[in-house]
């Protein structure tokens, strides 16, 4: 047994035989012992890396396991199936599709390209996008399917216009998939578990062969994956699951954190460990998470502790705005790259939705720091490489006809959309796909001999990749796709930079290609388009780039940076404003615990006062009620003077934005008790006025001192006490309405 694992951990490796729940809190080293685990069944029971499975929830989490297990073994373990849920599906189907109607070569269509199918259907449907939106279409039929819930049953479940047309569009979808040979997704999951139930005999195969089952982030399981699990540990029972309640933040997306609660019913012979030991986070940092977490009243006591010192406090930032905001986190970002002699990859900006992301954005290229968001246009998305992959997913799959549209005329060859509306016409006169179509161009009524002979020609190059395909590896064939049809020589045509940049993505994409086949086991096309089907914005980031990282908390997840920011946190944007009832408040509260707890040392919460949002300014914001719920002792309020920070400055030297006055110097002040003093590390007092008593001391034309906008004069006054509400010209003529209670107002 590793020296590397504690007491608790040691238990949890040992324990092999029959199901175990291993709840595992933030930063308790779960990876370790699940790499461990199978290191000692393998080492010490004599189990063939063949008998065991682990299933993950991301490729990035998979090949982390995978190379631990490697080195812990002392080698590569390529009869191991460790991979995500989908991803083991998509094997699985590879090789067992054929009884459920799937030919191996099969398509995994992405959410772009199943919007594409929805429209198709839509329109032969005759149901308008304004009756019916195609994205919402798609979202009911995803939790459909990830109910287990088909067409038909679908259908007679409907109530409603709405639910009518998405229960016509999803059968009509389903159709035009099977057709092409083609699954999305859920596709992958709902069919592998069909083919389970449907024939005992494979399910029977699978379950002789994988005797240790393992399964990750538990807490993360939709039904699908439930179901799937529970077919394969049937047999045997030796089924591990490793997961943290406390974690569980996809209920929007299907998972059920019933799966997780509900595990010791589902087997009630099962151990359960609790790693409890953090080694990841501060004593501040650990503490504040579990005082908001134990809020929730649906979960499994875990009392999380470390051996790692109390650190700093818990740095709050309040801006005025989401402008003020920002500035506010470059200027901490700046103050600890100074004092902690930080780089700029040590820092992660998290937010609860995309749109948070601008502000922070365009402070950051003002700063001139260098950054990267996760979750921007994957690479994989991009026009470029979207064409070479449509490429190989019609050598692969001919019946692929939304691949065969995409690039039957790219490069150009003046194939346009009247052109395929004749040879969709006859394709579906003589009952033939639209690719077997395009090989009897000669046949097709109405076409030049020009147009002809491009349809032909553009066949037979697709024909001559197919032959091919069996006697080169995927990146070998890739080369000769892209050489064969110019496509690197038709974008050079064109030397603009864009240009330029798409044909270094198309390089990147062939490297890519052979690292795969560098790496694979199955180094096949079929194998190489399921991976790339299932990247991830996690899966393509560099961590080891020396960038500030923006993220959405709900990516950020199995993540872990030294200094973290949390912002936004206004009730209505974080929680959510559409967490209304406690199962919603209770998933808030849990993506609230992940954000904190990716944290090592250093944990900034940050909010404004005021924030634009769809188009419009909203005032008066009120601070999370999650900020409430932390032990104040754990919490440092800021006011940073930043135009006389001198580390704060852009690259180009300049202040980012216009200096202010104040009257208070130093960089930290910890906020007191209303009415009370407090001495900053200066040795300045600062003063802030109590609004507790239903009283606002400064009227109309009062002169103030904002902390951020400086001196300015009272011009509206509205509301009592604590909401009272003001309108202050400052000193360069703007005028600005503030929340009182927030606005940190002295005397001026």
């Amino acid at each position: 047994m590793s020296d590397a694992l504690n007491p608790v951990q040691q238990d949890a490796v040992r324990c092999t035989d029959g199901p175990l729940l291993i709840l595992s809190g933030a930063g308790s080293g779960k990876t370790r012992v699940i790499t461990h685990r199978i290191a000692h069944l393998v080492r010490e029971k004599g189990v063939s890396t063949s008998r065991i499975m682990a299933l993950t929830f991301t490729n990035k989490a998979a090949g982390e396991m995978k190379e631990r297990v490697e080195k812990l073994l002392g080698g590569a373990m390529r009869s191991m199936w460790i991979g995500t849920f989908h991803a083991i599906s998509a094997r699985i189907l590879r090789r067992e599709g054929h009884w459920i109607g799937y030919e191996r070569d099969f398509i995994i269509y992405d959410t772009s390209d199943q919007l594409t199918v929805i429209r198709e259907a839509m329109s032969n449907l005759m149901i308008s996008e304004d009756r019916c939106p195609p994205k919402s279409a798609r979202s009911r039929i995803s939790h459909a399917k990830n109910g287990y819930v088909d067409p038909e049953a679908f259908l007679s479940s409907g109530s409603g216009p709405f639910a009518e047309d998405v229960a016509k569009i999803y059968r009509a979808y389903q159709q035009i998939m099977r057709a092409r040979n083609a699954m999305d997704f859920d596709d992958l999951l709902v069919n592998v578990v069909a083919l389970f139930q449907q024939h005992a005999g494979v399910l029977k195969t699978y379950q002789d062969r994988f005797r240790y089952l393992l399964v990750d982030e538990y807490q993360d399981t939709n039904h699908l994956q439930y179901m799937l699990t529970k077919l394969l540990a049937a047999r045997h029972r030796n089924l591990c699951v490793v997961g943290d309640d406390d974690q569980s933040i996809y209920q929007w997306r299907g998972a059920d954190i019933t799966n997780i609660l509900n595990f010791e019913r589902d087997y009630p012979e099962a151990e359960v460990i609790r790693l409890e030991q953090n080694y990841r986070s501060t004593q501040t940092i650990l503490k504040a998470a579990a005082a908001v977490v134990k809020h929730n009243r649906t979960r499994k006591e875990k009392k999380l502790w470390t051996e790692n010192d109390a650190g700093k406090p818990i740095s709050v930032l309040q801006g005025v705005d989401e402008r003020d905001e920002a500035r506010r986190v470059l200027a901490a970002i700046e103050r600890e790259r100074t004092e902690g002699h930080r780089g700029f990859g040590d820092f992660a900006l998290l937010y609860r939705t995309n749109a948070q992301s601008r502000a922070l954005e365009d402070e950051l290229r003002n700063a001139g720091i260098p950054y990267v968001i996760v979750g921007g246009l994957r690479f994989y998305e991009r026009r470029e490489i979207k064409d070479v992959l449509a490429y190989l997913k019609l050598v692969a799959n001919p019946r692929d006809a939304l691949s065969l549209r995409r690039i039957v005329n790219v490069p150009k060859r003046g194939i346009g959309d009247a052109t395929m509306l004749k040879v969709q016409d006859f394709a579906v006169e003589k009952e033939i796909g639209l690719y077997d179509a395009l090989g009897r161009a000669e046949e097709i009524v109405g076409l030049s001999g020009a147009m002809t002979k491009h349809l032909k020609t553009f066949h037979q190059h697709i024909e001559a990749f197919r032959e091919q395909k069996t006697n080169l590896s995927v990146d070998q064939l890739a080369q000769e796709i892209v050489a064969g049809v110019g496509y690197i020589e038709d974008l050079q045509k064109d030397r603009s930079d864009e240009n330029q940049t798409r044909v270094e993505n198309v390089r990147e994409l062939l490297s890519a290609m052979e690292e795969f086949v560098e790496r694979s086991e199955d180094a096949s096309l079929e194998a190489f388009l399921s991976e790339v089907s299932l990247f991830t914005d996690i899966d393509t980031w560099d961590e080891e780039r020396d960038a500030v990282t923006l993220m959405t908390l709900h990516s950020a997840k199995g993540l872990e940076f030294p200094v973290v920011f949390i912002t936004g946190l206004e009730d209505g944007l974080f929680p959510i404003i559409r967490a209304d009832g406690e199962s919603d408040l209770e998933e808030e509260r849990r993506l609230f615990y992940v954000g904190i707890t990716r944290a090592r040392q250093r944990l900034y919460l940050c909010y404004a006062l005021q924030r634009r949002r769809w188009g419009s300014l909203g005032y008066g914001a009120e601070p999370s009620r999650f900020l409430r719920e932390i032990p104040k002792e754990l919490l440092e309020y800021e006011t940073p003077r930043l135009d006389e920070d001198a580390s704060f400055r852009s690259r180009s030297g300049r202040t980012p934005y216009p200096p202010r006055r104040h009257s208070a110097r130093g960089k930290k002040q910890a906020v007191a008790p209303a009415g009370e003093e407090d001495q900053t590390a200066s040795g300045d007092s600062v003063r802030y006025v109590p609004l507790e008593d239903g009283t606002f001391p400064f009227d109309v034309d009062s002169w103030v001192i904002h902390p951020s906008f400086g001196r300015g004069q009272v011009v509206e006054k509205s509301g009592l006490g604590t909401s009272t509400r003001l309108v202050v010209r400052f000193g360069d003529g703007r005028k600005k309405r503030l929340m009182a209670k927030y606005a940190h107002l002295e005397a001026g």
